[in-house]
């Protein structure tokens, strides 16, 4: 892996290289073993708190950690083309517009004991910018080059705060074209569901049973393209005790092998109906 400014990543990206790259502020990193007509992306999977913030921030390492989406590269960390966040979305949400990207308040609990100074706010906004130029090449060069692509958008949630009985996959569908790609969507769900995870967890998916797709990074690519589809993936924390702070490595292990075989045979089924 090597350490890379935005452009020069740019650059990688256009020229058709292959490379694993983190990039210059250690906010993100990129991984492209081939240029393949898939992406997996794991925007909430960074933990990284700037030092700058941490006297101000009201959150303790615990409540930040509860609210990200930990393993979620390693979930997909196989597959040729992987982004994944190293920035807490504490600092910034990937998946909240720019405006609404750094918190004030964060699940109903004020997130600083003084507010962000101006340039402070400003330099996470930059790493939100610089990450979504990335995005946007990225796809571009992937239609470009294969005329569709599909992106995996993998995250976590916790289930045990609900007070009903939730899906261990959970689709939010709710800003895709559901009546172009509702085959593909199904077809995800059920091999989602047919994933089969140790300690007799119960295994169930479903479409926006828990959470819509209303995120920014499925909508800023959704607006921007016309011919990629992202699949907004949630997975119960089942992988890990949320309370406790403890993962469970033999389930997100699982969950990796599985989607190591499954994601492909999707994204070849998506290649195949859109493109021949």
């Amino acid at each position: 892996m090597e350490k890379l400014p935005i452009e020069a990543i740019i650059r990688k990206i256009k020229a058709e290289e292959v490379f694993h790259a983190v990039s210059e502020d250690y906010s993100f990193t990129l991984k492209i073993e081939s240029y393949a007509h898939y992406v997996c992306a794991a925007i909430h999977d960074g933990h990284q708190f700037r030092k700058d913030l941490w006297d101000n921030c009201l959150h303790t390492e615990y409540d930040r950690w509860y609210e990200e989406d930990p393993e979620t590269k390693a979930m997909v960390q196989s597959h040729p083309i992987v982004i994944a966040a190293r920035d807490s979305r504490f600092e910034y949400d990937l998946n909240r517009f720019p405006e609404e990207a750094v918190f004030e308040t964060a699940w109903g609990k004020q997130l600083w004991k003084q507010p962000l100074p101006a340039k402070e706010t400003a330099k996470s906004l930059q790493k939100h910018t610089n990450f979504f130029r990335v995005v946007e090449a990225l796809i571009s060069k992937l239609e470009d080059k294969f005329g569709a692509c599909i992106v995996y958008d993998m995250h976590s949630y916790n289930w045990q705060r609900w007070d009903r009985e939730v899906p261990t996959w959970n689709l939010g569908t709710s800003n895709i074209d559901n009546d172009r790609f509702g085959a593909l969507i199904e077809s995800w769900r059920l091999d989602l569901e047919s994933i089969e995870l140790p300690h007799q967890i119960k295994q169930t998916a479903k479409i926006n049973d828990t959470f819509y797709g209303n995120g920014y990074f499925l909508r800023f690519i959704t607006n921007t393209f016309d011919h990629t589809l992202v699949l907004a993936t949630e997975i119960a924390k089942v992988y890990c005790d949320e309370y406790k702070q403890i993962i469970y490595p033999e389930v997100v292990d699982a969950v990796e092998r599985q989607l190591k075989r499954l994601v492909p045979k999707h994204a070849q089924e998506f290649y195949e109906t859109f493109i021949h």
